[in-house]
């Protein structure tokens, strides 16, 4: 796995909560949170192409049935799986044209991921995007994914909602918005984003909980 060192988050945190009140409140209220650390593989790209834009829930139901159809999900059984098989299991045709064109990719040498992890940030970035199926948010959540502290999705809607609620303002900030205000988190602006998604995710939990669970 790639999470970064825990004394070096817990620094990261520690700096930020200097510079910004909501990320101060979400470090109070839930300490260090846990990264979303993956190999730098196909498979963890695949996988956030499968869930974007749908619920976690159905998400997690059609990467089930993913992986119980191809038993190891990899380059060359995405290429070799039958696209109605695939279809099946719930991914919709332009999710399975974005694997399919990022496993050619990665088959073809045209993409090479431990190139990537090892490379500079904007380096590994740039030929992430220039694959079809890669675009910029799928890219940074990969980079965060191999640990990269400063990488950051732009638009993400969760992260954008979470600094709402704990700057307690009425209105959330556009995407550029929040973007330009994120670089005062440089040089951890991937850890400002997992304290928000721990805190907005938590708080989902409690009143989930606190509705019964229904």
């Amino acid at each position: 796995m790639t999470a970064p060192n825990s004394d070096v988050l817990l620094g990261a945190c520690g700096w930020l909560s200097e510079r910004d009140p909501a990320l101060a409140a979400a470090f109070a209220a839930y300490g260090v949170p846990k990264w979303r650390a993956g190999q730098p593989d196909y498979a963890v790209i695949a996988r956030m192409i499968a869930f974007q834009q749908i619920t976690t829930k159905a998400a997690r139901t059609i990467w089930d049935r993913v992986e119980a159809r191809l038993g190891t999900v990899h380059t060359h059984t995405v290429l070799a799986e039958d696209e109605e098989a695939l279809r099946a299991c719930g991914l919709s045709r332009p999710k399975i044209r974005h694997l399919r064109s990022i496993a050619e990719a990665v088959e073809s040498g045209e993409l090479d991921l431990e190139r990537v992890h090892k490379a500079g940030m904007e380096e590994a970035r740039a030929e992430l995007i220039a694959v079809k199926g890669i675009g910029p948010w799928t890219a940074d959540l990969f980079l965060m994914a191999c640990g990269r502290l400063d990488a950051f999705p732009v638009g993400d809607v969760g992260l954008m909602e979470s600094y709402r609620l704990l700057s307690e303002s009425e209105a959330r900030l556009d995407s550029r918005a929040f973007s330009e205000h994120a670089e005062s988190w440089r040089p951890y602006r991937g850890v400002a984003a997992h304290l928000l998604w721990a805190w907005i995710n938590a708080e989902r939990a409690k009143a989930y909980a606190a509705d019964g669970g229904g």
